[in-house]
């Protein structure tokens, strides 16, 4: 039997995969952040394509406030129909494009579970890129210290348990 034809139902979530997929989007989060501490965000370049992608974003969300993102904005059902053809878009020119990502909500903001969005990695890289290029991301350099806020906190209580 094809197992593309068995119900759903049948099959469940590895929690290894999770963990791991987890670990990979918050070591992404505190390495991005640390970045954004550390240059002047107008000319960073997070891949070879962000020409492309940048003029494709704004051509299709012109008027998208990316200083801060309301989740529930940008998944309703007629953005989320938007936001997969411009994903779609991407398919073959951007490596791990539908991978989820962490996203700041918040331009103003740390990483932290209530300024984090999951986001598909080409929607991550469109609206981080025009935040770059739109000098949003510039803050952050200071009003933060280069590691995340999240990243400290873990480490904190870790120490913490560790006593």
């Amino acid at each position: 039997m094809d197992v593309l034809t068995r119900p759903a139902e049948e099959f469940g979530n590895d929690e290894t995969l999770e963990h791991l997929w987890a670990a990979r989007a918050m070591e992404h989060s505190d390495i991005y952040f640390n970045v954004l501490c550390s240059v002047d965000t107008r000319w960073l370049r997070l891949t070879p394509h962000d020409d492309l992608i940048y003029n494709h974003f704004r051509q299709d969300f012109p008027d998208l406030d990316v200083s801060f993102i309301k989740e529930g904005e940008i998944k309703n059902n007629t953005n989320k129909a938007k936001w997969r053809v411009f994903c779609e878009k991407f398919k073959n020119i951007v490596e791990e494009y539908s991978f989820g990502t962490l996203m700041r909500a918040d331009t103003k903001g740390d990483y932290s579970e209530q300024n984090t969005i999951l986001v598909p990695r080409v929607q991550f890289y469109a609206i981080e890129i025009a935040r770059n290029r739109e000098g949003l991301n510039n803050e952050v350099k200071k009003n933060f210290k280069c590691a995340s806020k999240a990243h400290m906190e873990a480490q904190n209580n870790a120490a913490e348990i560790a006593v």
